[in-house]
């Protein structure tokens, strides 16, 4: 196995993108995605069965695809790398299963990985045509902003020492777009229609709660209070929903830009102003943003305002590769193994709740 350069090849399979990347050492060589997002719209979210059918129909198409673009075979790789959690259960069995019998048909090494930590790994990929070899900065931090996850880490090593410094308590920022966006009649997925819609509406016409934000969650930074890194957004969905209610009580029509503006200066604003705080009081200089709500446009402007203010210098990867992806799995992988870290083999079982901490499982 070449240890200083290998080529791996990435499964991801967590929620509803069958992504299967290929990566040389740091250098990316593809990342080839199949999306079933169509499939969930009319229910309004992803529906796990749907999702892991179609990771069923599309891994063999996908990986052709991939190993195609990437001017490679099965042969020629190194060492396979699969998402085994957090996730949907059955979304993740089929890419773990696919995976395990790709290793066994080839004698490949498998890696085993956390897919949270997977998202920070792609601040370490470069293009095919730049030669340099990144490494991440030292005190770095990594805020994920997904349908799924809301965190805030610390990344002391990419493969065995990642911490969590806060995270969401209930509703995902994703997850809260969703079900804000289904209340205001915007569809599905949530996120770029309100992201949308609420650029030509008034931010400030209503002013809606900013969960765990009052000073007995917060507490200080000589006494910490329970939540001070930590975000809620149930609370906020309540009162877009209250909001909308009494807008129709009393006959007028919804003001939709207005609401979505509002919703959503209150989500960015929480999330940046906690992940800036959490960095500034944790050392972090640089902090990656990353997940698929990292495309919103506000939160990319005002997380990049206020690191900017606190001397923190903010990271973020192409779009592409902030949503959920092949490439990332790839990444990390390789990381693991430059690193020395010994595959998991084939008898670890996916786990839905895989914490942060785990960045790989053990053989």
């Amino acid at each position: 196995m070449n240890r200083s350069q290998p080529l791996v090849l990435g499964i991801e399979s967590s929620c509803d993108e069958t992504g299967v990347g290929v990566v040389r050492g740091t250098t990316l060589l593809t990342n080839t995605v199949s999306s079933s997002m169509d499939e969930h719209v009319r229910f309004g979210g992803v529906i796990p069965e749907i999702a892991s059918r179609a990771h069923l129909d599309a891994f063999v198409p996908t990986l052709e695809q991939a190993l195609s673009e990437a001017g490679v075979t099965l042969d020629d790789v190194d060492a396979i790398a699969v998402t085994s959690g957090p996730g949907l259960a059955g979304a993740l069995m089929v890419g773990v299963c696919a995976a395990k019998a790709l290793a066994v048909a080839t004698g490949k090494p498998l890696y085993a990985i956390n897919h949270l930590v997977a998202h920070v790994g792609v601040g370490l990929l470069d293009g095919p045509d730049n030669g340099r070899a990144p490494q991440l900065p030292e005190n770095l931090g990594a805020l994920l902003v997904s349908g799924g996850h809301t965190e805030i880490l610390k990344i002391n090593s990419i493969t065995d020492d990642v911490v969590l410094l806060g995270s969401t308590i209930d509703d995902a920022a994703g997850e809260a777009y969703d079900k804000v966006a289904r209340i205001l009649g915007l569809g599905y997925p949530g996120g770029p229609a309100i992201d949308k819609v609420a650029r030509t509406g008034n931010a400030k016409s209503i002013r809606f709660p900013r969960g765990l934000s009052q000073p007995k969650y917060m507490g200080t930074a000589e006494e910490p209070g329970p939540h001070r890194y930590d975000w809620s957004f149930s609370g906020l969905k309540t009162a877009v929903a209250r909001c909308v209610e009494q807008f129709e009580a009393r006959g007028e029509d919804v003001p939709v830009p207005d609401i979505a503006a509002a919703f959503q200066e209150a989500v960015v604003d929480v999330i940046s102003s906690k992940a800036v705080l959490a960095c500034r009081e944790n050392g972090i200089k640089d902090v990656l943003l990353g997940g698929g709500v990292a495309a919103n446009t506000r939160l990319r402007e005002l997380t990049a305002q206020r690191c900017a203010s606190a001397g923190i210098r903010l990271h973020v990867p192409p779009l592409d590769l902030c949503t959920d992806n092949g490439a990332m799995v790839a990444a990390l992988g390789a990381q693991l193994v430059m690193a020395g870290v010994r595959p998991s083999g084939i008898g670890f079982a996916p786990d839905s709740s895989l914490p942060v901490t785990s960045v790989s499982l053990p053989a």
